[in-house]
């Protein structure tokens, strides 16, 4: 495992949720109906993009904004989950969004959720990088939904374990808040698998690569199948010709291994 403490560099990247709290997030919200394309979880908004973006680009449904910039693809967003969460009680969003969570082996931790302006920038033709980077602190990459992922690790660089720690924090479909109010998944997001398909885009990392569920050609995958990145590189629906891709699993680490496949691009807030 890589040690985070060399990549740290910002003080929220060191904060995942101090009210520890969460359960194994395979349950599902039967109050919550899936949103349509274009929407985000304060309104209906519609996704400016630029000319020249790819197709596949396109399904980062909760973006504000995704355009091409020499060679990066950037997308904005507010990082807000387009789902139910007990997260958003005490929010301007509470009425509409928030949901109680009654599972006994849930707690909630004291951070509520914000609206922030992410940016982030991603190498639009990814590479295999000559020298793979450890992890950033925190934020790894961005949801089709716009919600900022995070890595395998809470405080004090210690990987996430279910069960125990911050992940008994992550609401039903696999998210929290930080201190900062900063919404994220450490692991899949269930809603976006329910919604979209076990096997479906789930987002991309910052090195430009793409995330797929834990389902590949009928086969729920765990970290055996793939690579020390947590990937490996087969076709997919939206690359017929191959690609290096990243999978959600059930086991850790759950999204990326020991750092980035390519190049990582930047985020900002």
């Amino acid at each position: 495992m890589i040690n985070q403490k060399q990549t740290i560099s910002t003080l929220s990247g060191l904060v995942l949720c101090l009210g520890i709290t969460i359960s194994a997030c395979n349950n599902s919200d039967s109050s919550v109906n899936p949103t349509t394309t274009g929407s985000t979880g304060t309104s209906s908004t519609t996704t400016s993009v630029g000319t020249g973006v790819p197709d596949v680009y396109k399904k980062i449904y909760g973006a504000s904004q995704i355009y091409v910039e020499g060679d990066y693809i950037v997308i904005k967003s507010s990082g807000l989950p387009d789902h139910k969460t007990p997260y958003y009680k005490g929010t301007q969003w509470e009425s509409t969004l928030y949901v109680a969570d009654t599972r006994s082996d849930f707690h909630a931790n004291s951070n509520t959720i914000t609206s922030f302006s992410y940016t982030f920038k991603i190498p639009k033709n990814p590479v295999v990088a000559s020298t793979h980077k450890a992890l950033q602190a925190a934020t790894i990459g961005v949801a089709i939904n716009g919600v900022p992922l995070f890595n395998q690790y809470q405080m004090e660089n210690q990987l996430l374990t279910p069960g125990a720690g911050e992940y008994v924090s992550f609401d039903l479909y696999g998210g929290h808040p930080t201190p900062f109010s900063e919404y994220h998944y450490h692991i899949e997001p269930n809603y976006l698998t329910a919604t979209q398909g076990s096997s479906s885009l789930i987002g991309f990392l910052l090195d430009g690569f793409p995330l797929y569920g834990p389902v590949e050609n009928g086969k729920t995958l765990t970290s055996n199948d793939l690579d020390a990145y947590h990937g490996h590189t087969t076709v997919t629906a939206d690359y017929p010709n191959g690609i290096y891709h990243y999978h959600t699993t059930a086991d850790a680490p759950y999204i990326n291994g020991n750092g980035y496949y390519g190049t990582a691009g930047t985020w900002s807030k």
